[in-house]
């Protein structure tokens, strides 16, 4: 994972987004190989260009990648199992053409990458989305709802709907998002499914790289430290919520967590 580690430690945007995104699957699959996966993409981008037309414009590109991508590959959104950490990894999106909005744009990104294409990922809240963008031509993909297009005005009905959010008010939402805050979503998706799943070791693990990531952010300490303590690892409880009071002096929840810490004091 040392590749992932320089991007969200250092912020080393040449860190490719297909490999950092394959590496975060190493949380769910330890295993994991990376090199099929790239080669997986590198095949279905060769395939594409067969498909293309010479000095293709943007717009007849994006109706083609929508053609190959989503109906003859078959990639779609998960709406039955949305909650399967599968979803948030990109070698079963890949191996199983299913997944969650952020991960499938990521096919889309690295695939438009390898073509030369203007792409950029959207972390819309609620629902990541792709920009393609060229003097001639300018459009928003929904690859969670088959390579759907979206004009400007449905982006902003589409944030309002699902977030709340309001574009002409929060224009950054609407920014090319970084490799770094692509990965760092990930994550969070990731730690929330597994939150509902109660796997804690995996959430650790999580949380472990989002710390590396924002080392000045208090609720990963003290998330971190919460679960440790809810698998009684003590000695690793104790100095993660200590950082969060650290952080956080002004805390709410100052008063419990140092009751908390008393009691871990206690033990150890």
């Amino acid at each position: 994972m040392d590749e992932l580690k320089r991007l969200l430690v250092n912020r080393h945007e040449d860190v490719p987004l297909d490999l950092a995104a394959l590496q975060v699957a190493n949380i769910e699959y330890p295993n994991l190989e990376t090199a099929c996966f790239l080669e997986l993409l590198d095949s279905h981008a060769r395939e594409l260009r067969q498909w293309m037309t010479p000095n293709m414009g943007g717009a007849d590109w994006v109706a083609l990648t929508r053609q190959y991508l989503f109906d003859h590959l078959g990639f779609h959104g998960n709406q039955a199992d949305y909650y399967n950490p599968a979803n948030s990894c990109l070698n079963q999106v890949l191996l199983n053409r299913t997944g969650i909005p952020i991960t499938l744009a990521i096919v889309y990104l690295e695939i438009a990458r390898r073509l030369s294409r203007p792409v950029a990922g959207i972390s819309l809240p609620g629902h990541f989305l792709v920009r393609y963008r060229d003097p001639e031509y300018s459009a928003y993909i929904d690859c969670f709802h088959g390579g759907q297009v979206l004009s400007m005005q449905e982006c902003r009905e589409l944030a309002w709907r699902v977030a709340k959010v309001d574009i002409a008010k929060n224009p950054d939402v609407i920014s090319p998002a970084s490799h770094w805050q692509i990965i760092v979503r990930m994550l969070n998706n990731l730690r929330g499914v597994y939150y509902r799943m109660q796997e804690m070791e995996k959430v650790i693990r999580v949380l472990d790289l989002l710390i590396a990531a924002m080392p000045e952010s208090a609720e990963e300490y003290k998330q971190r430290g919460v679960v440790h303590m809810a698998l009684q690892q003590a000695q690793a409880a104790l100095p993660d919520l200590e950082k969060y009071l650290t952080l956080a002096p002004a805390a709410a929840d100052r008063e419990d967590i140092e009751e908390h810490i008393a009691v871990l004091r206690r033990l150890l």
